[in-house]
């Protein structure tokens, strides 16, 4: 017999999710007969796998030993009722990533979320299994502080509520609990918490205004186009086009560059920077979207990456107990040291 004790982590989830967590292996056919034959249990009583998980829930698991080892992947210690663990390698790649990513910093933290301020130059997620990304740096830094250990990571993993790209910058939201992880993916699909960046592009640009668009993503190449119509999204495209809405507005501007503080009100693929170049005012550094001359032009001084930073998050009013200290809060994170570099260029700069 396997028991488990719900913890914060795992509170809140269905009772069928965390069994496939623990059971990976079984098919949905098997755990729904052993919940039936009550070889699994929810707090002593026969489960459905439909009920939500409370802390202090216990779990009992009546499976035989070969049973439980095939399905879940986890030798049974013959001594005690002890629950999975996650992999030593796994482990040690977090922790891996805790030592060697550099200059990543919190700007918050509470028991429910940590929010993040990422370099330019580091994966949100892996993109390859061998990859270190802020999702892994997440894991260690939480094993280190004891938030989480190698048990309670093998039924819930915290992890990234949104991405930024690799080469940009700046602030990025993570879920410590399940119930912090459903929050903020929840706030951030129903569009209240507000998301701005500030990014350079040259020459003198005024811009105030909000744009619409409809953005293609071609996968092979990921290269993004915008149409600013849906009428001329070409027709073998316009199943995939997705909605764009982009609010841009000029903070400064010299006749070599311009500071822009962009508001996204859509969350879409590399959306302000093929944004932007639509406009003809491409981000600084961006290899993809970007000026080849502008960007050669500024490459002795530093910048290998498009100067684009998610600088500020601002959340709204909120009623739910668990979350009242996240009302109205207003986040914000320094550029690099790269974007006050270009700034103090000229003296000339003026404001709005």
């Amino acid at each position: 017999m396997q028991q488990y004790v719900i913890g914060d982590n795992e509170a809140g989830q269905r009772f069928d999710k965390y069994l496939k967590k623990i059971l990976k292996e079984a098919p949905d056919s098997f755990i729904y007969k052993m919940l039936r034959k009550k070889n699994i249990v929810l707090n002593g009583k026969k489960g459905t796998g439909n009920e939500k998980l409370e802390k202090q829930d216990i779990v009992k698991i009546f499976l035989a030993d070969e049973t439980f080892e095939k399905f879940s992947g986890q030798k049974v210690n013959m001594n005690s009722d002890t629950q999975p663990k996650l992999s030593d390698e796994l482990i040690r790649q977090y922790q891996k990533a805790y030592q060697t990513i550099r200059n990543i910093s919190v700007i918050y933290e509470d028991e429910n979320i940590v929010i993040l301020d990422k370099p330019a130059g580091v994966l949100s997620q892996k993109a390859a299994p061998s990859d270190l990304s802020l999702n892994e740096w997440l894991l260690g830094y939480l094993l280190e502080k004891d938030v989480v250990s190698a048990t309670s990571l093998s039924t819930f993993k915290p992890s990234i509520c949104n991405r930024l790209d690799r080469n940009t910058s700046g602030m990025v939201v993570c879920g410590k609990s399940l119930a912090g992880s459903q929050f903020m993916s929840r706030i951030i699909k129903e569009k209240t918490l507000e998301k701005y960046y500030h990014c350079i592009v040259p020459g003198a640009v005024t811009l105030h205004e909000r744009l619409t668009g409809y953005l293609y993503k071609n996968k092979a190449s990921n290269i993004v186009t915008i149409y600013k119509t849906i009428d001329e999204v070409p027709a073998k495209q316009k199943d995939k086009a997705e909605f764009v809405d982009t609010e841009f507005h000029t903070l400064q501007s010299n006749e070599k560059h311009s500071l822009i503080e962009v508001q996204i009100y859509t969350g879409k693929t590399h959306q302000i920077r093929v944004h932007l170049a639509s406009l003809g005012h491409p981000i600084i550094g961006d290899s993809k979207y970007g000026f080849t001359d502008s960007n050669h032009e500024y490459g002795p001084i530093g910048v290998h990456y498009q100067l684009l930073h998610a600088y500020k998050l601002v959340f709204p009013s909120i009623e739910e107990e668990r979350f009242k200290k996240l009302s109205g809060l207003i986040l914000t994170c320094k550029e690099p040291e790269l974007f006050e570099k270009i700034l103090m260029q000229s003296e000339s700069i003026k404001g709005r």
